[in-house]
C-alpha cells in the first residue's frame, strides 16, 4: 500500500512513511492533516490565558542554539526574587490568567528548594491557578546537582503544587545532533524517562521538537516516532509543539533558514504521524502569529496563549517579548475563519469567544 492509500484509509504511518511525507507537496499534506484536524475539532482553535515567567537566565549548560542564558551573547545575568515572582503572578491574576508557566535556565545558585518554595507560595496564594513548571532538562539538572533520583524530584514537585510539565528540553532526540547543539544536557532517553515517570504519577505534560537548525527530516520523524511510542504506553502527552528555531544571538551558524512551506509541512506531518497525541500546537512565539494561524489549516488546533511576557525566544529574535492582548488574540483567530476556544491547561473548554 502506498503512502497516499495509507493517508486515505487513515492507517498508522511508519518511520519510512514519515520520510515519504516530506516528498509530498504542501497542499496534499495540508488536505489530509486538515481533514484529521476538522474531524476532531471542527473550526475550533484553542488558546489559554497564561503568563510565562522565566526566573533566571544563569545557566550551567551552554546550548549552541540558546540566546537566553547569560553568556557572551547575553551578558546580562539576572535572577528574580520570590517577591518579584509573586508580584508578577498577582498582577497577571488580575488580568484573568488561568496558568503560570515557569521555565528558566539551569542555575546552580537558586537550588531545588528555591523552586519548590515558589511553587508552594504561588499555590497557597492562588490555589485555582494551574502551575506548569520545570522541563525535563531542568529536572535532570536538579537531579545531577542534588544527587536525587528523577522520581524523588517529581514527588517533590507534585507535593509543592506543580500541576503539569512543559515540553521543553526535547530539542531533537538524535544524539549526534544533541551533541552538536546541546551537549551535556539531558539525553533523549533521560527526557523520555522523566516524562514517563511524570505520566505514571497521574500527571500530564507537553512535548516539543526544535527544528530548522542542523537536523534532517529523518531526525524529525525519528523524534516523532519516539514520542508516539511513549504515548502508546502512557497516554500522558496533551500536545505536541514543533518549535521553530530562532537564529539570532546564538552560536549555531545556520545559513539556510526554514521556509514557511517547510514549517507548514512539518506541522501537517506532525498531525499525520502523531495519531495518539490529541493536540498540535502552533506556538505563535516561534512561528509568528500569521504562520501559526495558517498552521490551523495544516493540522494544528492550538496557538498556546496570551503569554504576557516571554524572554527565551525573544532573546533569539522572536517578536514575543510582551505577549499579545487577549482581545487581539481572539480577533485574529476569528478573522482567520476559526472559532476561538479558551481552554484550561489540560484542554477542558472554558469559553467560546
Amino acid at each position: 500500500m502506498n503512502i497516499l492509500e495509507k493517508l486515505e484509509n487513515n492507517q498508522r504511518l511508519s518511520y519510512e512513511d514519515g520520510i515519504k511525507l516530506y516528498d509530498l507537496d504542501l497542499f496534499t499534506l495540508g488536505k489530509y492533516a486538515n481533514k484529521l484536524r476538522r474531524d476532531k475539532y471542527g473550526s475550533k482553535t484553542y488558546f489559554n490565558i497564561n503568563r510565562h515567567i522565566n526566573p533566571t537566565n544563569i545557566c550551567k549548560d551552554v546550548c549552541q542554539f540558546c540566546a537566553y542564558s547569560s553568556s557572551r551573547k547575553n551578558p546580562n545575568p539576572y535572577t528574580l526574587t520570590h517577591e518579584e515572582i509573586l508580584n508578577t503572578v498577582g498582577n497577571s491574576a488580575k488580568n484573568g490568567i488561568k496558568e503560570v508557566h515557569i521555565v528558566s535556565a539551569h542555575n546552580p545558585d537558586t537550588g531545588l528548594e528555591w523552586y519548590l518554595d515558589i511553587f508552594s507560595k504561588i499555590k497557597e496564594k492562588y490555589p485555582t491557578l494551574h502551575v506548569k513548571a520545570l522541563t525535563a532538562a531542568e529536572i535532570h539538572f536538579l537531579s545531577q546537582e542534588y544527587n536525587l533520583s528523577y522520581q524523588v524530584i517529581i514527588d517533590k514537585m507534585v507535593s509543592s503544587g506543580v500541576d503539569s510539565m512543559p515540553g521543553g528540553g526535547a530539542e531533537i532526540f538524535d544524539e549526534t545532533v544533541r551533541k552538536k547543539i546541546c551537549g551535556g544536557k539531558v539525553s533523549s532517553e533521560q527526557w523520555l524517562e522523566i516524562h514517563k515517570l511524570w505520566h505514571t504519577a497521574g500527571k500530564q505534560s507537553n512535548a516539543t521538537m526544535l527544528f530548522g537548525h542542523v537536523e534532517t527530516a529523518e531526525h524529525r520523524i525519528d523524534h516523532m516516532m519516539r514520542l508516539r511510542d511513549l504515548q502508546d504506553k502512557t497516554g500522558g502527552f496533551n500536545a505536541f509543539i514543533p518549535l521553530v528555531y530562532q537564529r539570532e544571538n546564538n552560536f549555531l551558524k545556520v545559513k539556510d533558514f526554514l521556509t514557511g512551506q517547510e514549517i507548514l509541512k512539518t506541522m501537517a506531518i506532525s498531525r499525520l504521524m502523531l495519531d495518539n497525541i490529541p493536540h498540535i500546537k502552533a506556538y505563535w512565539v516561534t512561528s509568528t502569529v500569521k504562520l501559526a494561524l495558517l498552521s490551523q489549516e495544516f493540522g494544528a488546533n492550538d496557538l498556546d496563549g496570551t503569554i504576557e511576557k516571554e524572554s527565551i525566544n525573544s532573546a533569539a529574535g522572536a517578536n514575543s517579548a510582551n505577549g499579545m492582548p487577549l482581545q487581539e488574540f481572539v480577533d485574529v483567530i476569528k478573522n482567520s475563519g476559526f472559532t476561538p476556544i479558551e481552554r484550561d491547561s489540560l484542554y477542558n473548554e472554558i469559553k467560546t469567544w
